[in-house]
């Protein structure tokens, strides 16, 4: 049998087990509501489909694009962040396009890190962000983050007690899994410790538009200071429900998107060009659809969240995502997230995500993903009672 360094020091996916059961079910005819792989099923706004057709059609549009992104789709990244965060990014030097931000944030800490080094991730925290280190051969040191847990008091903690010293501090927020959000004051703390500890900074902001309740999550980047330690990553996935066009960017300081730059120059040729001047529309056309996708995803959470309550399973009410961060009830607690998760296919026909796949301190609960319609969450609701 060959061996493959990098596959090894992979632990197995959690999730590919639980998808397996799921769909065996399936093939035996039972229907699960699919609740777990945060995949929207919305469909993308018709203009932007309708530039795509368009884009398409010309022959010039078919041949190699640009890895860095077409310079307009860049223009557009600029003013959106200007019309959004009143941010300054200069388009040549201060942004890149991604397939997608998993895509970027994996070349951007191959590029950055050397063997040995250590990067900081939550935990848990959505797996590109630990993982990514890992197949660059790098370590990683989980901090753990969740209701009563002090993120601060346990980043400097862990950043003291790590040798070598670590080199990236990789944060989300809204958060995937736990759902937490934060407000200016976290990144100021976060631009502060950077500078302090020589720690490069990567923000994963994919949800930046999914956020509920009054609450608007502010950039990383609107923090003074924040372009010399850092980069913020967004994905046009969420907010526009574009998730198989896969289409992100990456914008900040410009050592660290150069450096990405380069590596991106040898590994691809950059997105389909129309898929690009799509995102253009997206990012400049109209935004009534984000937030009627918005809007979706809290009528969703109201649904789930109101109706486990109805048969005794309180959760608090998340204010980003598209995702519910729910602790295992009491009585099952002990199973695990992972056993948990499989009793509610085989019970409650319901599938979620075991915590367990987010990092080891995700393990006492199920992460919910709001992928399916208020009737089928009400249907999901009615199998779980049976268990609880």
């Amino acid at each position: 049998m060959r061996t493959f360094a990098r596959l090894d020091r992979l632990p197995p996916y959690v999730f590919a087990t639980v998808n397996e059961i799921k769909m065996k079910a399936r093939r035996a005819g039972v229907d699960i509501i699919d609740l777990g792989m945060g995949n929207p099923d919305l469909g993308t706004p018709q203009h932007i489909v309708d530039k795509l057709i368009e884009a398409s059609q010309k022959p010039h549009n078919h041949r190699y694009s640009a890895s860095m992104g077409i310079a307009k789709l860049r223009m557009a990244i600029a003013d959106w962040y200007k019309r959004r965060f009143d941010v300054d990014i200069d388009p040549e030097n201060e942004a890149i396009v991604t397939i997608g931000a998993k895509e970027g944030i994996s070349h951007l800490i191959l590029v950055t890190i050397r063997p040995g080094d250590v990067v900081l991730t939550p935990n848990p925290t959505y797996p590109i962000h630990p993982y990514s280190a890992i197949i660059s051969g790098g370590d990683v040191r989980g901090i753990p983050v969740g209701p009563g847990l002090d993120f601060f008091d346990n980043l400097i903690n862990a950043t003291r007690q790590t040798w070598p010293r670590p080199k990236v501090l990789i944060i989300s927020y809204p958060h995937n899994p736990t759902t937490e959000v934060v407000n200016a004051d976290f990144f100021e703390k976060i631009v502060d410790y950077a500078k302090e500890h020589d720690i490069m900074i990567i923000h994963d902001f994919a949800y930046a538009d999914l956020t509920f309740d009054g609450y608007k999550p502010p950039s990383f980047l609107q923090i003074k200071g924040a372009k010399e330690v850092g980069v913020e990553f967004f994905s046009l996935s969420k907010s526009y429900s574009m998730p198989g066009w896969r289409v992100g960017f990456c914008v900040g300081n410009p050592e660290i998107v150069g450096a990405l730059r380069r590596i991106k120059s040898y590994l691809d040729y950059g997105i389909f060009q129309p898929i690009q001047i799509a995102a253009i529309i997206a990012l400049n056309g109209p935004q009534d659809c984000v937030k009627e996708i918005c809007d979706t995803y809290k009528s969703r959470r109201d649904t789930l969240i109101t109706g486990l309550s109805r048969v005794g399973w309180e959760i608090e009410s998340p204010k980003g995502t598209m995702f519910v961060w729910s602790k295992i009830p009491d009585k099952y607690i002990e199973m695990g997230s992972v056993e948990f998760t499989k009793l509610l296919i085989h019970e409650a026909q319901v599938a979620v995500s075991p915590g367990l796949g987010f990092g080891e301190y995700g393990d006492d609960y199920v992460r919910f993903a709001l992928i399916e319609n208020n009737m089928r969450i009400n249907q999901a609701v009615r199998g779980i009672k049976k268990i609880l």
